[in-house]
């Protein structure tokens, strides 16, 4: 039995490895979760109107409601939707894109990258206390599990550069 949860003995090494991490993930991204969440909780957002901030938070550059749309797995309707209600709140800025007045490109407000960074930065002093925690050998040895995979391909690549 590992932590909580329980998992039958696996059939191969690759299966073990995945119920490992599994848990560990689960458990690593709750910690972490409950702390970056409070003030997106505080602000009465919905999940989808949470991920459009994330979105938008990830882009360098404004972003057409479409592309948001396409990302969020929404129709532009419900996606325009979310984004009025940012906007009401003043997380976020809609405009004409210069190229094509039909399109609304939308980013961060100052107020909706400051919430977002306020996530993002409880996420990551949840896994620096995490970190703390390890014993130096501890902490080491995951370090050098970690540093081939990484600079590997063994992981999509990702643009989530600013973000956790």
């Amino acid at each position: 039995m590992h932590g909580r949860y329980y998992f039958p003995m696996s059939t191969s090494p690759s299966s073990e490895l995945h119920q490992v991490l599994e848990e560990f993930l689960v458990r690593l991204f709750n910690a972490s979760e409950s702390e970056g969440m409070d003030t997106l909780v505080d602000m009465d957002l919905t999940f989808s109107q949470a991920r459009t901030i994330f979105i938008l938070a990830q882009a360098r550059e404004p972003v057409a409601i479409h592309a948001v749309a396409e990302r969020l797995r929404l129709s532009v309707a419900a996606a325009s939707r979310n984004i009025d209600q940012l906007v009401k709140l003043d997380l976020v800025e809609r405009r004409e894109n210069p190229a094509d007045r039909r399109v609304k490109l939308v980013s961060l407000s100052g107020s909706g990258d400051k919430i977002a960074r306020q996530h993002f930065d409880a996420k990551r002093n949840e896994l620096k206390l995490f970190a703390e925690r390890l014993t130096p050998e501890l902490g080491q040895r995951l370090t050098d599990a970690l540093a081939p995979i990484l600079a590997g391909d063994f992981l999509r690549p990702t643009k989530l550069e600013n973000c956790l």
